[in-house]
Formats: structure tokens, sequence, C-alpha cells
């Protein structure tokens, strides 16, 4: 079976939604299907970095368009970039052969409708693989309005991309019940959870111990926020709870990652001084089990307006090296489904009394080394990329019967000239 894969990251990049793409990928050639990655040519987070235009990686082939790399400096850039990504991601697409199923991510926002368009000319079936929902998001961030010409026209082009779908995969049921509510049918929805990488995460002693004296935490006890920082995920009510507890030389603050919040977060411990919060950007795969390891008690925050439109995948890779957990978020969420079995800590946004004093908790709790629960099977990799694959697997069969017809010839290669 020919099948395309559309985001903006994918490998090498380390951003949550190209090492989900590169799994599905990867477990699908190794499933004996022949697979093509259209992405990007620059880094998600840092655009100065820049990959080989074409690259076979375990059997995949991948092809990375060139486009802008202004950054995430202002909205009109992250626009342009995007735009810019979305037309040559599009002249690629139109020369590329027929496949059996396109599996369209959310990178950048509605490339779901590019991929829409292109059933069923260049796709018997599409998968849409929703890891976040726009407009909805840009909405509820304020960056739109929801009555305003733009966010209609944005809110029909995700619906489009949704009704072409044959088969929607959501990360949670809240997802799950925005997109029911926008009149689309149960039978298509099918939830699965990111899975954590626990084939190379996993709780790291030694890596631990190297990262704390790397970056002078020995003997502290570490909170960390390690993943994108985003809007979605406001950091706020953390960053004072670092300036409460600034004097208090036995607690550090680790930021580890990017986004568009990444650098405000720097600059503001910066200009306040705070001697106790440290920032690093994102860990390659390999070091990453040394650096979530290096946490005493990670943060994971969802903001109130956010749930079933982003899904924090933090937490499957901290669940994945045993260590509990502050929540600060609203009270019902996908996290709050797994909180009751885990060894975890609960705020709100605003209650820094209280995010404070569960830092405190924690640190004489002192649950370091284990979530006492084995949380992590429920969302290995192992267990949940076949049930990805089976659900492509079928989707494809069930178009294949209905056009009657064979797979696309696996011969068929896709074009090999760069743009």
């Amino acid at each position: 079976m020919k099948i395309l894969i559309l985001n903006q990251a994918f490998y090498p990049d380390v951003v949550s939604t190209a090492q989900h793409a590169s799994d599905l990928a990867k477990a699908l050639t190794e499933a004996g299907h022949e697979v093509t990655v259209i992405c990007s040519a620059r880094g998600y987070d840092d655009p100065n970095i820049r990959f080989p235009e074409r690259e076979v990686w375990n059997s995949v082939d991948i092809i990375r368009v060139r486009s802008t790399g202004l950054g995430k400096r202002s909205k009109w850039h992250r626009a342009v970039d995007f735009g810019s990504f979305m037309a040559k991601c599009a002249f690629r697409l139109f020369r590329l052969p027929r496949v059996d199923v396109m599996v369209a991510m959310t990178s950048p926002p509605l490339i779901s409708f590019l991929s829409s368009l292109a059933v069923p000319r260049k796709a018997r079936k599409l998968v849409f693989w929703s890891m976040d929902l726009n407009p909805d998001e840009a909405i509820a961030a304020g960056w739109l309005h929801e009555k305003s010409l733009t966010a209609r026209v944005l809110s029909r082009m995700l619906l489009h991309s949704l009704q072409r779908a044959s088969l929607i995969v959501v990360l949670d049921r809240f997802m799950r019940d925005r997109i029911q509510a926008k009149g689309i049918s149960a039978e298509k929805v099918l939830i699965v959870p990111p899975w954590a990488q626990d084939d190379c995460v996993r709780f790291d002693p030694a890596g631990r111990q190297d990262f704390r004296d790397l970056n002078k935490l020995s003997g502290r006890f570490v909170v960390m926020y390690s993943g994108n920082h985003s809007p979605c995920h406001p950091l706020e009510t953390l960053l004072q709870a670092a300036e409460r507890l600034a004097e208090n030389d036995n607690i550090a603050f680790c930021f580890v990652g990017g986004g568009s919040e990444f650098g405000k977060v720097k600059e503001r411990a910066q200009k306040g001084g705070l001697r106790n919060v440290l920032c690093l950007p994102y860990q390659p795969i390999e070091r990453l089990s040394a650096s979530l390891s290096a946490a005493d008690l990670h943060v994971v925050v969802m903001g109130d307006q956010f749930v079933g439109i982003v899904h924090p995948c933090k937490i499957y890779n901290v669940l994945a090296v045993k260590k509990p957990f502050l929540y600060i978020g609203p009270d019902e969420s996908h996290v709050t489904d797994i909180i009751g079995q885990s060894n975890s800590y609960v705020s709100s946004h605003g209650d820094v009394d209280k995010v404070v004093a569960n830092i405190l908790l924690a640190m004489r709790n002192n649950a370091a080394s284990s979530t006492g629960i084995e949380l992590d099977k429920l969302f290995s990799k192992n267990r949940l990329v076949p049930q990805m694959i089976s659900a492509i697997d079928h989707e494809s069969a069930k178009g294949l019967a209905n056009a009657g017809c064979e797979p696309c010839p696996s011969d068929q290669r896709a074009e090999s000239d760069s743009v």
C-alpha cells in the first residue's frame, strides 16, 4: 500500500508532532507499506536549522520543501511561513503519483484542507490525524474573533476537511466531542492518545546525575516544564510561583523546550534576576531520558479554554520516566482523566499559593523515583502505533473494496527533482 504523510515537522526534528509522525512512518514501512513524507526543510522551532531536501530514512522517502523562515516573533511571521510552506507543499503534492491513503496532520494549521482537495484525484482515502484544532485554537486564544470573516472561512475549511476524511484520529474524548459537535458522525472518529517515546525514554539514573551536574542542579529540588511553550499552556502561575520561591536556594525551576513563549520566559527570568530559573532548548531524543529524569517534579499545563483543542503530550513521557507531576489547569481535561491513578498534584490557574504549597509538599514527600503505577503501559508506543496502523489498513481496505481496484503499484516512486 502506498501512503503519503503530510506534516510540517518530521525526522530529525525533535518537536512532538515530528516524533509521532516519524514513529508512524517507520512502523508503516516495517509493516511492508511504501511511505512518502512531505515536510519542511527548516526546523520547526528554529527555522535557521536546515535539513536535506531529499532523504531516505528507515525506508521512508522524505521530501522536504523550502519555505520562508521568518520564525515565531509575530503572528504575521508565522502566517507567512505557513503560507509559503503550504504553497510549496501543494506544488509537490500534485506532482506525486496517486496513493492509497493520505495521512494529514495539523501543522501548519489546515494543511488537512489542502489534503482534502487532493481526494480522490491524488489519494483514494484521507486520514485526518488531528493533533490540535484550528481555527478553534486561534479563536480560543483571542487571535481571531469568532464572528470575523477570516474565522468563518477557516472554520468552513476545517469542516470541509473533516467531511472529506474517511477517518479522523483524535487524541482524547474532549477533542472527539468538539468534532462531533461540528456535525461529524461518531463512526468516523477514533481516539488514539499520543504515545510515549518509551522505547528510548525511561528513568535514567546516570543521565539524571550527568544532566544535573552539567546544569548546576545537583542537591536542589528541580521543578521542570519540558515541551512547547505556547499561549495554550499559560505559564504565568508557574512563573509567579518561581518568583515567590526565588529566595529558596533548595528549589530550581527548569524550562526546557521552545515555542512562541519560550523567549518571554527567558527574558522575564533575566529581567527579574531569577537565579532559580534555568532555560534550556529542546533536548535531542538521545538525551531526553536524562533531561526528564533530572526533574523531581514535572509540570503539565492546560489552558482553561483549550480543552479538546490542544493536548499536552508531555504527560506521556513524564509517565514513562515514572515522575510525579504538578497539573495546572481546568478541573476537567484529559489530564484529570489520568490524574486519579497517578502520583500528582493539582492546582488552578491564578492560584499561586496552591502551586507553591504543592511544590513544597512534593519536596517534602520527595517522591522523585516512581509514580507507583504502571500508567506508561497504557500509552506505550508498542501498544498505540499498531492501533494507528490497523485503522489505516482498515480504511484502505474499505476504499479498495468500494472502488473494486487493486492498490497503487509499488514501483511508482515519487519524483526526485528538487524545487
